[in-house]
Formats: structure tokens, C-alpha cells, sequence
């Protein structure tokens, strides 16, 4: 089995992670991206989105997984992720089921 390992930065990751669940209702809004500009920085972003296009699902629930345990996060880091996840979801004005399917799913494989 291929193993999808990452060399990105933690900001990298956020950037990534965030753009995941930006596309969970498979659209990216507006707010949704200067959310994720916000926190991340526009050079980041638009650097981690080319790849991110080229990846399919199953790559980038391996990638964000990997890269994640990679970084160990502890326990309040995972917590400040899941807010800017949150925050971004909102972004939008509302979180609707696609969203808080990945949201679910996400706690389930970081937490």
C-alpha cells in the first residue's frame, strides 16, 4: 500500500486541511477562501491548492492523517483546529450536512 507522506509546514497543513473541508459541499465560497487567507496567508494558499486539486479523497484523508500524526499534535492543538474548522464553516453564514459530515468525520480520525 503507498504510503502518502507530506513535507509541508504546519501551516501547510492548516492550509490543507481547511481547504478540505472548504470543498465538503464541494463548493468554495468566497468566505470560505479569504477565511482560509486569513489564517494561513495567500502565498500558502494558493500553493497548497494546486496540490490539493491534484489529490483525490482517499489522498487527502491519508495526507491530513499522516501529516498530522507526524506533528504529534497534543490534545489543545487538535482542539484550536477543530475551532478554525468551526470558524470556517461559518465562514459561509451556516453549516450544512455535508459540512458537519466532514466536521464528524475529522474528529474521528484526529481526535
Amino acid at each position: 500500500m503507498e504510503e502518502f507522506k507530506t513535507n509541508w509546514t504546519r501551516e501547510e497543513l492548516k492550509a490543507y486541511i481547511l481547504l478540505y473541508c472548504a470543498y465538503a459541499n464541494f463548493i468554495e465560497t468566497k468566505a470560505e477562501k479569504d477565511f482560509i487567507k486569513s489564517k494561513v496567508g495567500e502565498e500558502e494558499y494558493r500553493h497548497i491548492h494546486k496540490e490539493f486539486d491534484q489529490d483525490n479523497d482517499y489522498q487527502r484523508i491519508q495526507k491530513i492523517q499522516n501529516t498530522v500524526a507526524r506533528y504529534n499534535y497534543s490534545k489543545n492543538e487538535i482542539d484550536i483546529l477543530f475551532e478554525n474548522i468551526k470558524k470556517m464553516f461559518l465562514a459561509d453564514g451556516s453549516i450544512d450536512i455535508l459540512e458537519e459530515n466532514i466536521y464528524r468525520g475529522l474528529q474521528h480520525l484526529l481526535k
